[in-house]
């Protein structure tokens, strides 16, 4: 202590209590930081009127290809005229028609033919095949339409359906990824995917109906079929109450914020 207090312009431990003070207060600083930090999940953001469309689908019937029209006929062949006084006629042959006493007529003598045994009859022809299942109706508007899951005993089927609603808008855009070509050119728009929902609630048949360009109606047609991928199974529609297949077409609007 007196070597210290000898040469007090040397003294390095004189700023050692502030820093001291500086050290706690940032300690405490940085534990109450930790304590308050919150962690926020991912909020899905669903574009107002997600499920209208704006006008009603029309399915285009598949384009068949046109038969090639039939070739042109050959053309007649060419007949060429010769002057009268080139053409020949020659004199009709010569018949014998004179009968001579000598001529003998014979007499055809008709053998008898043998009856040949007929044999065993043959056998019948095979049945023809049986008729192809009658593929099951596809119905477009039923008594009740499929649900998406995660809402089953809801209450009424109205509150069912409009919780389903909301849990399969949270899935499209929760998923839905804005593709890159569609972002850089500024592209917006509808897209409509089509699909039917089976009797055992699995989605089959998905194809796009509108698509805006530029990769979006691919991309919704992408997250459609990931439905099967992660085992969402609808509640299938019911029509006087039986399971049946119901088409649906699913909007899925593109909008850059």
């Amino acid at each position: 202590m007196a070597n210290r207090a000898k040469y007090e312009a040397l003294d390095v431990f004189g700023l050692s209590g502030t820093f001291l003070n500086f050290g706690l207060a940032l300690a405490v600083g940085l534990s109450l930081l930790a304590f308050g930090w919150t962690q926020y999940s991912k909020q899905v953001i669903i574009p107002a009127g997600a499920l209208e469309l704006d006008e009603e689908i029309e399915m285009e019937p598949p384009r068949t290809a046109e038969p090639p029209p039939p070739p042109p006929p050959p053309p007649p062949p060419v007949i060429e005229e010769l002057p009268e006084e080139m053409i020949e006629e020659d004199p009709p042959p010569f018949e014998d028609m004179s009968v001579d006493e000598e001529t003998v007529m014979e007499e055809v003598v008709q053998e008898e033919v043998a009856e040949e045994d007929p044999g065993p009859p043959p056998p019948p022809p095979p049945p023809p095949p049986p008729p192809a299942p009658k593929e099951e109706e596809i119905f477009k508007v039923v008594e009740q339409m499929p649900l998406f899951p995660g809402c089953e005993g809801q209450g009424s089927y109205a509150e069912q359906k409009q919780c389903a609603d909301k849990k399969m808008l949270e899935f499209i855009y929760g998923n839905i990824k804005y593709p890159a070509i569609a972002r850089e050119n500024g592209v917006e728009g509808m897209a409509v995917v089509s699909f039917v929902v089976e009797k055992d609630g699995t989605v089959t048949d998905a194809k796009v109906v509108r698509n805006p360009g530029a990769k979006t109606g691919e991309e919704a047609l992408r997250v459609v079929e990931l439905m099967n991928t992660q085992g969402k199974k609808w509640s299938p529609g019911k029509q006087g109450g039986r399971n049946v297949r119901v088409q649906f077409n699913l909007p899925v609007k593109f909008k850059l914020e």
